[in-house]
């Protein structure tokens, strides 16, 4: 089903919203998880080489972070166009 013309808008602002703060959020993970454990967090998940307590902790840590600031930042950009009254968008 199509979206109609005044609903893109908030679609594509959430989106971009949502890759920006899971990139950041990764970023800030990952150089809170070397300073902690002294190592890079581990990227094959799958890998025998990685213990499952790693492996684990990584997924727990990156999943949560990751999706709650993703969740914060659509609401924010979503609750400013509600506040502009949608305004600010149109060329």
């Amino acid at each position: 089903m199509a979206k109609k013309d005044g609903e893109v808008a908030p679609v594509i602002i959430g989106m971009v919203a949502g890759f920006a703060a899971e990139f950041v959020t990764r970023k800030a993970l990952t150089f809170a998880w070397t300073r902690a454990t002294g190592e890079e967090p581990p990227t094959d998940l799958e890998s025998p080489d990685v213990s499952l307590g790693r492996a684990l902790g990584w997924a727990v840590v990156a999943g949560v972070g990751v999706e709650v600031a993703r969740v914060l930042a659509v609401r924010a950009a979503r609750k400013q166009l509600v506040g502009s009254g949608g305004r600010g968008l149109e060329a």
